[in-house]
């Protein structure tokens, strides 16, 4: 090969590298969706009927709210306010996620958009190695069930298949007192036809990434430590 030819292909293989750089940038930038900041608000709730049963929730209805604790995230998932929370072991605690954009606008509900837009994501709150209410001998596990009763364009969630965990609604239950855990709570983007085979006691497995295919849009990190009395 003469030293014009050399000079050729090492400048195209450049080009090749470069392009293939800025579309691998571009769909990490596409994965992220533009988040700039996100939100957990977390809302201990109280109910005369509500109560652990298996891997979900009965009588979450008619329920008096709390005070709410806001953990705020930047850009990269590290939490900035409040990320080491203290939660009484058979409190049950609503689990809001918010999150903006560059521009500051909110675009949580773009998950649950329609039912054709939340058929790609999945919440999962990782880590902690939690004993699941499913598992325990005494029901004194932890439950994680979102809970969304309708998509953001009005139409109504058919089932627990179908919801996504923008809402969700979370217990650590008194298997799982002890020393301080971190969890991590996650939105996945999947392939195609993956949510319809994830059950609600899928939420916890540390290798979910390998079970679920897909792409973590957002993965927000902070520690829980769970304690056996009334927390004020």
């Amino acid at each position: 090969m003469t030293n014009q030819f050399k000079s050729t292909a090492i400048v195209l293989t450049g080009v090749v590298i470069l392009f293939a750089s800025s579309c691998k940038k571009d769909n990490n930038e596409a994965i992220k969706e533009g988040i700039q900041r996100s939100e957990i608000i977390l809302t201990e709730m109280s109910g005369a009927a509500i109560e652990a049963h298996g891997d979900h929730f009965h009588g979450l209805t008619d329920l008096t709210a709390g005070t709410p604790v806001v953990i705020k995230f930047d850009e990269n998932g590290k939490a900035t306010a409040n990320g080491h929370l203290h939660l009484e072991a058979d409190a049950v605690y609503k689990l809001e996620l918010k999150a903006w954009d560059h521009t500051g606008k909110e675009v949580q509900n773009q998950f649950i958009q329609n039912k054709s837009a939340a058929d790609q994501f999945k919440a999962f709150l990782t880590g902690g190695n939690f004993i699941l209410n499913k598992d325990s001998k005494t029901e004194s596990g932890a439950i994680f069930q979102p809970r969304e009763a309708a998509y953001a364009d009005g139409t109504v969630v058919t089932g627990q298949y179908e919801t996504t965990g923008v809402l969700t609604y979370l217990t650590i239950g008194q298997d799982n007192v002890g020393p301080t855990k971190e969890v991590s709570y996650v939105m996945r983007k999947l392939e195609q036809g993956l949510k319809a085979k994830i059950t609600r006691s899928d939420w916890n497995h540390t290798d979910y990434a390998s079970r679920f295919a897909g792409q973590d849009v957002l993965k927000l990190k902070f520690e829980v430590h769970v304690e056996k009395g009334h927390v004020h």
